[in-house]
């Protein structure tokens, strides 16, 4: 019994972790589904840098 809620509790906090991640990428004007990188061991590392260092399609220009 004490397995099941930890599991429960588990998929909860990872079902958060992911619908968190989709909406900072919705705002920032890429796919929500991106997030699913975060479930592939190695990729999700590389997404994370590449999201850091590209450019957003919602961050507005600055003007000189």
């Amino acid at each position: 019994m004490e397995m099941v809620i930890f599991y429960l509790l588990l998929m909860v906090l990872f079902i958060g972790i992911l619908w968190a991640g989709s909406k900072i990428l919705q705002k920032a004007g890429l796919a929500p589904l991106l997030v699913l990188c975060l479930l592939i061991p190695v990729v999700n590392i590389l997404m994370i840098w590449v999201f850091a260092f590209c450019t957003w399609p919602n961050l507005k220009a600055e003007v000189d």
